[in-house]
């Protein structure tokens, strides 16, 4: 039994299940049962395959073929050049919430600061821990209001060797506050909840519905984020919020409210205004 047959016949099957790149999904997942690189089989295609291998593969196709994303089957996921171990309470994060952390580095005049950041509703602890990563003085603390999401976020920083400056804790937003921080990053729910069983089934059955629950009008938890965010950023500090694609007007709408200006906005990579940030009126530009 060679590679190559193996990965023809699952890049049909992931084909007929109206997967993307099949070839390419089915050469990942053949890498992942044989525990070697995805580069290896471009040139080791010819390879024999053991009948141990063979099944462990067949368990990963069928696996994907009921739309399960190849981040959760690996149980990790690349963010900001990092690799993120993920958990059933850990949101799946994308490529679209790097723009968060790009907003951030831009607005900060000194990398080497000794800053305070608040990352809410941490999941994996990506944002925190990207950003911790580019600014080696600062320190900061992850809120979940699932416990095994503090838990995966705590172990992804230990792995990253940064868990000396970072902190995950379990717990409501607002009653785990209880100091200033220079910098608060969130990547709240923002789905209307009547648009959840219309999202991809990788998202709609793999990532936690309460990361993605925004209620109603899917503004329900930037409202909160406003009214705990009023006494946890210090004078001159910023807020960066990820937002869904044409939401940027009422969630402005809504921070004007709490107090708080729009300092700058942010596309991210297909053009869609992807990120908000803010800061008291009196500090902002």
């Amino acid at each position: 039994m060679r590679a190559a047959d193996l990965l023809k016949h699952a890049a049909t099957r992931l084909a007929a299940g109206r997967l993307d790149g099949p070839r390419r999904e089915a050469r990942l997942l053949l890498a992942l049962a044989l525990d070697c690189d995805a580069s290896d089989l471009l040139d080791g295609a010819g390879r024999a395959i053991t009948v141990g291998d063979a099944s462990r593969f067949e368990a990963l196709v069928t696996r994907r073929l009921r739309y399960e994303p190849y981040s959760r089957i690996a149980g990790r996921r690349e963010f900001w050049s990092l690799e993120f171990a993920l958990s059933p309470d850990t949101l799946d994060p994308r490529p679209d919430s790097e723009t968060l952390i790009e907003s951030a580095l831009t607005i900060i005049p000194d990398r080497a600061a000794p800053l305070r950041i608040l990352d809410l509703g941490t999941g994996s602890g990506a944002l925190l821990l990207a950003l911790l990563s580019e600014l080696p003085s600062a320190w900061g603390v992850g809120i979940d209001i699932a416990l095994d999401a503090a838990r995966t976020a705590r172990r992804n920083a230990a792995a990253l060797g940064l868990s000396a400056r970072a902190h995950f804790i379990a717990g409501d937003w607002g009653a785990a506050l209880r100091w200033q921080a220079d910098v608060i990053l969130a990547n709240p729910p923002y789905i209307r909840t009547q648009e959840l069983d219309h999202l991809a089934p990788e998202v709609t059955l793999y990532d936690p519905r309460r990361a993605l629950d925004g209620g109603s009008d899917g503004l329900q938890a930037y409202r909160g984020i406003a009214a705990v965010c009023h006494e946890s950023l210090r004078p001159g500090g910023c807020l960066v919020l990820e937002i869904g694609a044409g939401r940027a007007r009422d969630v402005q709408a809504i921070m004007v409210k709490a107090g708080f200006g729009l300092v700058t906005s942010r596309c991210d990579l297909g053009g869609i205004e992807r990120c908000l940030v803010f800061s008291s009126w009196q500090t902002a530009n």
